[in-house]
């Protein structure tokens, strides 16, 4: 069998360099979860990568089915970036490591579009208790699996407040993501406000 886990982490490399910190987090009855962060600095200053490392290690399966396929089924990790050094956004690692184990904890399918929430600051003082999921390929590529595997994808986190995340259930993931754009919201600012909703 394949080590999944090895080529994610190998792929992760390749696209945000070495990690500089990793944190691992078990949960009862689930497969270790690992957060790596990754450091990237550029003239617009310091951005945060949080990845977490575990999540596809096992395919996610509907959590209508009576069995969970151990083998098809769409895989993912999350990623989280934020600017660096304006909040203590270190103590995200259990938060993600909650979202990544959910497949396997709640039976869920994580996918572009869906809202996960933590129900709690996703770091201290924090504005965001929920994340949107994004859609994937921009900062990290798939990564294609031997068949019959599904590939990995890396599925961009977006801190949301709780009244977009309201707002969000009622117009869809689609028209919040354009009223972040039209008001160039910058989705890394780990402290910002929630955007104009009237």
């Amino acid at each position: 069998m394949v080590d999944v886990l090895a080529l994610v982490e190998a792929r992760l490399r390749t696209a945000l360099g070495d990690p500089d910190a990793r944190a691992a987090v078990t949960f009862l009855g689930t497969d270790r979860v690992e957060v790596l962060r990754f450091q990237d600095d550029s003239q617009d200053g310091t951005v945060v990568r949080y990845a977490t490392l575990g999540m596809s290690a096992q395919p996610m399966s509907d959590p209508t089915a009576t069995l969970a396929d151990p083998v098809a089924g769409p895989r993912a990790e999350l990623v989280l970036s934020v600017r660096g050094g304006l909040a203590d956004t270190d103590k995200v690692l259990r938060p993600l490591a909650v979202l990544a184990a959910s497949p396997q904890v709640e039976g869920v399918v994580v996918a572009p579009g869906a809202s996960l929430d933590v129900g709690e600051p996703l770091w201290p003082g924090a504005p965001f208790t929920s994340v949107l999921v994004a859609e994937p390929g921009g900062l990290v590529e798939d990564l294609e699996l031997d068949a019959p595997l599904d590939p990995v994808r890396f599925l961009p986190l977006l801190p949301m407040t709780p009244n977009e995340a309201a707002w969000k259930r009622v117009h869809g993931a689609q028209a919040l993501q354009e009223r972040w754009l039209t008001n160039g919201t910058d989705l890394r600012d780990p402290s910002r406000k929630s955007v104009p909703l009237d």
